[in-house]
């Protein structure tokens, strides 16, 4: 550990925490081909196979929802740079425990552990807030949102081809990423955070539930946490069925399903660490926004009632502004948020994120579980996707009408006009 104060005398860069986030995210997305099968082997039809893999999902999300305020405030006040790689380690382990168990419970466990450390993600949020001016903090998220994107496009596809030797292969591969991000972040990965910015640590502001009232207390983004809300639960709700729905409807294996969020990847890569500095600067944060929900509730609905496997690629291709919906948003509440309060405010919208996670599987799984058993071509079967709409729908709806309600206070020109200037 002689080695961290060298670290922290270096300039922070955000290039820092884009390689940190995607090896971690390469590792979480070598086990998403897998797991839903993985569970195969503890399960003894295709209900419990999707019942199991929403508790699994549920778990991840419940321990995400009460740990993203804790290391959020942690990390303001011992900085962000030891929180982070005491997660990154945890990540690793659980990554190998979970290729070693053999029961549905130890499963369980590890994934709980697993939710709680990759909590973690709010910490890279502060650290991109940390060293951005509040103009250029959409484009920061953008680029964290990229190495998500960038992480996805290699550990699904790269964990697709390792299960299709062994299932259990790409657990022992995402430990040995956890394994070179912790040593990198500890010889290189910066602090950002100066020691006269940290704020004190307080039990209270770690409740998760305080949390979320917090954020929504934040000046003008009330309305916009149940817009980040419903666009979450709508995103993880399909997150939480796409690799078993298609293989119930498609036939797709590990393979097939890799692939394909390797695809998902690609077009998040894209917008957000390609295009979306441009989109934002045509359409405004407030406008991307909105067209990106658009897009998105379409997108849904379009993925429930494809026949094909084919054509999840060409929905997803004509999708890529709602990979723009969630740095936009982002940068928003960012704005609302004290300087001081950046990794708090950042660990309440993990901690909205991660509640959904808690709710989408109680929707998605079961849902999927009553229609599995469906013929291929009953559009019935796609009903998953549908309630996805649904809620992006709805996400859309208060979204409107929250930057309606801000235009209508300020004066301002019509929220959905080209070049909105999105004043703080």
């Amino acid at each position: 550990m002689r080695c961290a104060p060298r670290a922290v005398s270096r300039r922070p860069a955000l290039a820092f925490i884009v390689v940190t986030v995607t090896l971690d995210v390469m590792g979480i997305g070598l086990l998403l081909p897998v797991l839903p099968l993985l569970l195969g082997e503890f399960t003894p039809n295709r209900d419990a196979q999707a019942l199991w893999y929403g508790a699994l999902i549920m778990s991840f999300g419940a321990a995400q929802f009460l740990c993203a305020p804790l290391l959020g405030a942690l990390s303001d006040r011992y900085g962000r740079r030891p929180v982070l790689l005491l997660a990154i380690a945890g990540l690793g382990a659980m990554f190998l425990a979970s290729a070693l168990v053999t029961s549905l419970v130890a499963l369980l466990f590890t994934r709980i552990a697993g939710g709680a450390l990759a909590a973690n993600f709010s910490v890279a949020n502060a650290y991109a807030a940390d060293t951005s001016r509040p103009e250029d903090r959409a484009r920061s998220f953008g680029l964290v949102g990229a190495a998500f994107g960038v992480g996805f496009i290699i550990g699904p596809a790269l964990g697709g081809l390792l299960g299709g030797i062994d299932l259990r292969l790409p657990f022992y591969a995402a430990a040995g990423l956890s394994a070179l991000n912790f040593l990198y972040g500890l010889f290189v990965l910066p602090e950002s955070l100066p020691a006269a910015r940290r704020a004190p640590f307080q039990w209270r502001r770690v409740n998760p539930f305080a949390a979320l009232l917090g954020l929504a207390r934040l000046r003008s983004v009330g309305a916009l946490v149940a817009v980040v809300a419903l666009t979450n639960l709508a995103q993880i709700v399909l997150h939480s069925v796409w690799v078993l729905y298609t293989t119930f409807r498609f036939g797709w294996g590990p393979r097939e399903s890799g692939l394909s969020l390797f695809f998902v990847g690609v077009a998040a890569a894209l917008v957000q660490g390609g295009l979306l500095g441009r989109l934002i600067a045509h359409f405004g944060e407030r406008r991307l926004a909105v067209i990106g929900l658009a897009s998105a509730t379409l997108a849904y609905a379009a993925y429930g009632l494809a026949t094909a496997g084919w054509v999840m690629y060409v929905i997803i291709s004509a999708n890529l502004l709602a990979f723009a919906t969630m740095p936009a948003l982002q940068s928003l509440v960012s704005r609302a948020a004290d300087p001081r309060e950046q990794g708090l405010a950042m660990g309440a919208m993990a901690a909205v994120v991660s509640l959904m996670g808690v709710l989408a599987p109680l929707l998605g799984a079961p849902l999927l579980a009553e229609v599995s058993h469906l013929p291929v071509h009953d559009w019935r079967i796609g009903a998953p996707f549908f309630l996805s709409a649904a809620l992006s729908a709805a996400a859309w709806v208060f979204a409107v009408g929250h930057f309606r309600r801000q235009r209508r206070a300020r004066g301002a020109a019509p929220v959905l006009a080209p070049h909105d200037a999105n004043p703080p």
